[in-house]
């Protein structure tokens, strides 16, 4: 369904595995810098969405939404009355209020292709290897192939885990036979991923804002998600998240949008 997706990414990703030669021929980094490339690309969106979110920001803040929101709380308009004037607010202010939306929906088809890319790659099985080949448009990719899927300490096609800490519990306390893994990139991936809601989610001094509400539960929420596939998924995946994070949150602060305070910050201001 997503082939013309997930072949591009394939064949993109082995040529930078390719071009990188045989001294640093990891698979991690051409995820990483594919990475890069993607985000370089998605650059006009992510300003795009940032513009968004301030402009929504504002919305929160305006003397005519306020009234608006507490004219609905008290039950004054109905819903159908809210949202006409709503979007009165919104066309008199020139916010689009899908703005923010569209990077995000983005990302979902780049994600399972990226899922399917790395999956397909890292072939290893003389079945994987045989349905892989013919998809591949590069010259002399059989010479290429299996790909080294080790990078740091993890496989790139298995759900990554750090067992360092395992072998010295197990060392030190040898009855305990620690063989746990610490899931160190869905861990990285919560908190990177947690960060960069909190830079969309526009702050709000209306206690009445139920749209600020619902984006203050997905910067919750999302992170989570985002965290449970790291953990259950190839960790080729979750270096994509990670790194697709770090740097979504460099270009933040290129633009003079990195707000640390605003990162930290767990409550909204409280109204005036």
């Amino acid at each position: 369904m997503l082939d013309f997706i997930i072949n591009p990414f394939v064949n993109i990703l082995l040529y930078i595995y390719q071009f990188l030669g045989a001294g640093v021929n990891d698979f991690g980094w051409a995820i990483l810098i594919f990475t890069i490339l993607i985000r370089l690309a998605l650059y006009p969106l992510t300003k795009s969405q940032m513009d968004s979110a301030k402009s929504m920001q504002k919305l929160n803040e305006h003397p005519d939404y306020i009234k608006l929101q507490k004219k609905k709380k008290e039950g004054k308009i109905d819903q159908e009355k809210f949202a006409q004037e709503q979007m009165e607010l919104y066309r008199q202010l020139g916010i689009n209020p899908f703005g923010s939306c569209l990077p995000t929906l983005l990302q979902f088809p780049i994600i399972i292709g990226m899922y399917w890319a790395v999956t397909k790659a890292l072939a290893t099985s003389p079945l994987q290897l045989i349905e892989l080949i013919p998809e591949i448009s590069l010259q002399n990719a059989a010479t290429l192939l299996p790909l080294n899927s080790h990078f740091l300490w993890m496989d790139l096609s298995q759900p990554e885990r750090w067992y360092g800490l395992a072998d010295i519990i197990t060392k030190a306390l040898p009855f305990l036979n620690g063989n746990g893994g610490i899931p160190i990139l869905a861990i990285l991936v919560v908190i990177t991923s947690y960060f960069q809601s909190k830079m969309m989610t526009p702050t709000s001094s209306n206690p009445n804002d139920q749209s600020a509400a619902m984006s203050r539960m997905m910067a919750l929420y999302v992170p989570v998600l985002m965290g449970w596939i790291s953990y259950t998924y190839s960790a080729g995946l979750a270096v994509y998240f990670v790194a697709s994070n770090l740097v979504s949150l460099m270009q933040y602060g290129l633009m003079g949008k990195l707000d640390f305070s605003k990162l930290l910050r767990r409550k909204e201001p409280a109204a005036k």
